[in-house]
């Protein structure tokens, strides 16, 4: 089943548990002491999710908002199917990049061109296309001098340079973003967010998780507030962020 002409991304009824795992008892007063708090324990499910309902058409700016543990890294990552829901399903439509995990799919013995390729690929591009967008990758990233040096070498920022400036060159219709937007200098973010509105004005959907209020009241059209695994609310940004901030300040 998919999902309407119109509609870049839906979630239906999802949901989503992760098994809690403790450490082990090594010796016997540890297993005396914890020996009933981990039999009470070792059972315990942590719902992050709990039947999320969502539907995002092509085209919008959404921010998932929420504070730490509200789930919103964890919805972002099942859009990219990363993981899976426990119960209910995510649909997209079209070609979908992200940028969840600062350096994510990048080897470290690599160099930063190697790095190029063996990402880029990931998402989709022939050699050729590759070999046509390097250039503008290279020149966007600014890490023309490093380029050739093993990605270990490089700092947080220049990371977050590389993976980005790969991301946006892949020609995807929806990219998700986690807060890695956040690594390196003021310049190179108000750089990214400037490309992002070229994006969003070129139609794009785009996803967003993002502590940062300013920056979703600029460029989002809506905001989805996650509270406790499940919406809270979800509308017009200055809505949203005005009943977020009056609770959670």
């Amino acid at each position: 089943m998919g999902v309407e002409k119109d509609v870049a991304i839906k979630a239906t009824h999802v949901s989503k548990d992760f098994k809690l795992y403790y450490d082990k008892a090594h010796t016997l007063k540890e297993k005396l002491l914890f020996f009933s708090k981990k039999n009470k324990n070792k059972n315990d499910i942590l719902h992050v999710l709990k039947d999320i309902n969502l539907e995002i058409k092509k085209g919008e700016s959404v921010a998932l908002i929420g504070t730490n543990g509200s789930g919103k890294s964890t919805l972002l990552k099942l859009m990219t199917r990363i993981i899976y829901p426990n119960k209910g399903r995510i649909t997209t439509n079209g070609k979908l990049t992200s940028l969840l995990e600062l350096g994510a799919g990048f080897h470290e013995d690599f160099t930063g061109r190697e790095n190029i390729y063996f990402n880029a690929s990931i998402f989709g591009l022939t050699r050729q296309e590759i070999d046509e967008k390097i250039d503008e990758i290279i020149e966007f990233s600014e890490l023309k001098d490093f380029i050739d040096n093993p990605v270990r070498t490089y700092s947080s920022g220049m990371y977050m340079r590389l993976a980005f400036s790969v991301a946006i060159n892949v020609q995807a219709e929806i990219l998700l973003i986690d807060e890695i937007l956040a690594v390196g200098d003021k310049h190179f973010q108000d750089k990214c967010f400037a490309k992002l509105m070229e994006l969003k004005k070129a139609g794009k959907t785009i996803v967003i998780v993002t502590h940062d209020t300013d920056k979703v009241k600029k460029f989002c059209d809506r905001a989805v507030w996650l509270y406790n695994g499940e919406i809270r609310m979800d509308g017009e940004t200055n809505k949203v962020l005005q009943e977020y901030i009056k609770v959670c300040g």
